[in-house]
């Protein structure tokens, strides 16, 4: 279903029991609602979530913002090497939060446990900022404070994540850029069989393909460079979820996360690199569900 906010037009997927616990899960970058694979989300419904998923702006069935042009993402990148500020970008990911916001309003929401993953995790933390009353828990999964002290992504993942298909108009072709990036992301302990991969990648592109829309949310990501000065404020119960073989977000972003938030609790997970593999989702449910109280 489409809800308005924030002036936006935002597609959702609202599911479970009416009178549980609403769960508000936030995708990272590029990634649509059904990036949550769908046997996660059931095991979140059967512990009794009330589980909303939604694209975020600029992605999916949602909004696109392409009258908002094209970031240099080249320059971003090396002013944010070089600890310099880097181009105000089309929007925020305090924007992005107040979008999830809306939604919560839309929806009739006064409270929401939110579980954000990647580039979602750090809209999390904003929504928690500026909404604090409105969030029951945070789960933070594969995410980072964004402190330009971190480590970040080797140069050759920077390149990859960076690179465009050999023929960007040829959607097989795309599929196939596509699966490399996700293998040279995911869990080594925990691989996803190629077939299964491949079409995970195809109901992503088939569904929507706006590289428009991740351009502009990568340069939201690379603008946001206060957070982690402001993030200690957040008071709602938090758990962080990472992968030791994280190769996008380094695992030493979950040790500074859990430093910055009081009362955080931290699960680093062996093997576990940037995806959801479907052998550890028993054990996300249970952390999620853990920091909500169920």
């Amino acid at each position: 279903m489409k809800i308005s906010s924030n002036g936006l037009q935002f597609e959702v997927l609202d599911e479970g029991p009416r009178k549980g616990p609403p769960l508000l899960m936030i995708m990272g970058l590029g990634m649509q609602l059904i990036a949550w694979p769908e046997g996660l989300v059931q095991q979140l419904i059967a512990r009794g979530f009330r589980v909303i998923r939604f694209d975020n702006r600029d992605i999916g069935l949602s909004s696109h913002l392409d009258e908002q042009g094209l970031p240099n993402l080249g320059l971003a990148a090396m002013l944010y090497a070089l600890h310099l500020p880097t181009p105000q970008p089309a929007y925020t990911l305090r924007d992005m939060a107040v979008d999830a916001l809306g939604l919560l309003d839309a929806l009739q929401l006064r409270e929401a446990h939110v579980l954000g993953a990647s580039m979602g995790g750090m809209i999390a933390q904003h929504l928690a900022l500026i909404a604090p009353d409105r969030i029951k828990s945070l789960s933070l999964m594969m995410t980072s404070s964004g402190s330009r002290r971190l480590p970040g992504p080797s140069m050759k993942l920077r390149a990859a994540l960076l690179s465009r298909p050999a023929r960007p108009d040829d959607l097989a072709c795309v599929i196939d850029h596509m699966q490399g990036i996700y293998r040279l992301i995911g869990s080594p302990a925990f691989p996803a069989a190629p077939a299964e991969l491949r079409a995970r990648v195809e109901a992503h592109v088939q569904r929507s393909h706006h590289p428009r829309g991740v351009a502009r949310q990568l340069a939201a990501v690379v603008a946001d460079s206060q957070r982690a000065k402001l993030i200690s404020q957040i008071r709602a119960p938090t758990h962080i979820i990472h992968g030791k073989a994280d190769p996008l977000v380094p695992p030493a972003a979950a040790p500074d996360l859990q430093r910055r938030i009081a009362g955080a609790t931290l699960d680093l997970i062996d093997g576990m690199g940037h995806d959801l593999p479907e052998p550890l989702w028993p054990r996300f449910v249970a952390g999620v569900a853990g920091i909500a109280g169920l």
